[in-house]
């Protein structure tokens, strides 16, 4: 089973799913391999590599070093095309369809596109959409495009039923690293109720009962990153609310 037919099944069984996000430019060997041992015990489902700005070279060597200790699918969330590593499982084909910035649309995809056929990777066309997390984060700095308002759930509603239309596989939403405030329930429902495709949420969890909520919320799949890199030991916590959400009979 590929990862996006893992998704799928998970969705329809109602089963909601755990994903470390890793930042290449904020992890060494030693702080990885401790991570990665962390989140096989925790039973984390996948593993997010990528960031906004990714201006090392440890892509490859993050990617091959999860390969080596785990089975964990890996999962490519590019800042831009150049972030591609053909040692992880899937790449996440991101367009920014909460804004207005025709380049994240649409115009790095035309020029990664050979590039990114030839990797092998599974590719998972999603609809990213950045909702306002409370501060300027460096997703919306990089994508030079204003979020959604956190007050204006019915914006991203009608965003997020428009992507799936517009044939995204998965929609993405994304308070960005840094936001003071995660993306709030009545949001969270107000998309995953009008969407039937698998939805992930990021973005401001700092704790367990937050991550739960958003999944009972409808929340298919919680990333987590800078709270982890914080606090490693948040991962068994967090894992275990995720995981705690009842599965449909």
């Amino acid at each position: 089973m590929n990862v996006y037919q893992s998704l799928l099944e998970k969705k329809k069984n109602g089963q909601k799913s755990f994903a470390i996000l890793i930042d290449p430019d904020k992890v060494g060997v030693a702080s990885l391999t401790a991570l990665i041992d962390l989140a096989i015990k925790a039973k984390a489902d996948y593993f997010f590599v990528g960031g906004s700005l990714v201006v090392s070279d440890n892509l490859d060597t993050c990617v091959l070093t999860i390969k080596q200790q785990c089975s964990t699918p890996i999962i490519l969330f590019p800042g831009s095309p150049s972030q591609i590593s053909k040692h992880a499982d899937a790449l996440l084909y991101l367009s920014l369809i909460s804004g207005r910035n025709a380049d994240l649309l649409i115009g790095q995809h035309v020029i990664s596109a050979p590039f990114v056929k030839k990797s092998g990777l599974e590719i998972i066309s999603t609809g990213y959409m950045v909702i306002d997390g409370g501060a300027p984060t460096t997703v919306s700095y990089i994508s030079n495009a204003t979020p959604i308002p956190a007050d204006k759930a019915d914006i991203a509603l009608c965003t997020a039923m428009a992507g799936e239309m517009l044939g995204k596989k998965i929609i993405y939403m994304d308070a960005g690293s840094g936001a003071k405030k995660a993306i709030s329930e009545e949001m969270i429902s107000s998309v995953a109720s009008n969407i039937d495709v698998p939805l992930i949420v990021g973005g401001g969890i700092r704790d367990a009962e937050k991550a739960y909520l958003n999944c009972k919320a409808g929340a298919d799949v919680i990333v987590i990153g800078n709270a982890i890199e914080k606090d490693p030991s948040l991962i068994k916590e967090m894992a275990a609310a995720i995981h705690a959400v009842p599965v449909k009979v």
